[in-house]
């Protein structure tokens, strides 16, 4: 075991999947000899050389385009988009292209693409470096999206999207990337993709989250305990698809649910989760489900951007106000 950061876990797991298999190439911008804006790639250039580890010109829609190229003739790619509000160039690719050849081929050929992006607010980030769309990417069948919380799912999920025969979007919230470390395995495991976890056990209130807003869930259960309301914590893992089973078992084992997450409230995955519950489990619910949400502007700037994301405040409010109703 390896005590590690989120992004020094992320690294691992490129480095495994480098070593194991010649066929995994790394691609983006400043990812080789800089190693990336993160460092989430430090070293590996050095370590596999320039054809394993590509330096790409600055064109998303490029890169991205051509790794979906290299997929369907059998590499597996490995592309880092430097902040996830710079993918918009290359939403075409993936949504037109990536999304849709296993469809298009009827299975003949499927596209085993990783597209890293990190994502989210409360960094200090400029303009367009702090959203948290990953809403867009949900709507479309055919692509995979992922969101860990924790070092251990980082490397566990990563391995699995590498792995995976169709494209996978792997988020990674900027504020998981050095805030926390734990054990994490040295060596090769996985994560499935499509199944969430509880983070904590409770019987009045359940809270799910994702991302850098799990640790937020957490803490406002933390606080709920004190006033006397057991609240249950699910980290969803991956956004799509999402885990109908370990929502519509919690939701009905407490009656009473709060979402949580950073995105714009309209339109956002938590729409996603509540169809589940209403779809699954309306006639156990206590209480009308809350969401506490980003609001539907963009991300502010740094003066403002802590009165934006959801905090542990706004979640014990939502807590207390289904636990009473």
């Amino acid at each position: 075991m390896k005590t590690l950061t989120m992004v020094q876990a992320i690294t691992d797991a490129m480095r495994v999947m480098l070593k194991e298999n010649e066929d995994v190439l790394l691609m983006g911008e400043d990812i080789g000899a800089n190693g990336g804006v993160f460092r989430a790639t430090d070293g590996l250039q050095q370590e596999f050389g320039e054809d394993r580890v590509l330096d790409t010109p600055l064109s998303e829609a490029g890169f991205i385009g051509a790794a979906i190229g290299m997929g369907l003739n059998g590499f597996r790619p490995v592309t880092e988009v430097q902040f996830l509000g710079f993918i918009y160039p290359a939403y075409e690719q993936i949504m037109t292209h990536a999304s849709r050849l296993r469809a298009r081929t009827l299975g003949h050929f499927t596209c085993p693409l990783v597209i890293r992006a990190p994502y989210g607010a409360g960094v200090r980030a400029p303009e367009i470096h702090s959203d948290s769309t990953e809403a867009l990417f949900t709507h479309m069948p055919g692509i995979k999206v992922v969101c860990p919380a924790t070092p251990y799912d980082a490397k566990g999920l990563l391995i699995a999207a590498i792995e995976d025969p169709d494209p996978v979007l792997f988020l990674e919230p900027m504020r998981c990337y050095r805030s926390s470390k734990e054990e994490v395995p040295e060596e090769k495991y996985t994560v499935e993709i499509g199944k969430g976890k509880v983070v904590a056990e409770g019987e009045d209130v359940t809270i799910i989250a994702w991302g850098a807003m799990v640790k937020v869930a957490e803490d406002a259960a933390k606080e709920a305990a004190d006033k006397g309301i057991s609240c249950e914590v699910l980290d969803l893992r991956t956004l799509y698809p999402l885990d109908k089973d370990l929502i519509s078992n919690s939701v009905q084992k407490t009656g009473r649910t709060v979402i949580v997450h950073e995105a714009h409230a309209t339109g956002g995955v938590g729409n996603d989760v509540l169809a589940i519950i209403n779809d699954t489990s309306f006639l156990y619910q206590k209480a009308p489900t809350e969401r506490v949400t980003g609001f539907d502007t963009p991300v502010p700037y740094f003066g403002f951007e802590d009165f934006y994301l959801p905090d542990s405040k706004r979640v014990l409010a939502a807590v207390e106000r289904v636990a009473r109703y």
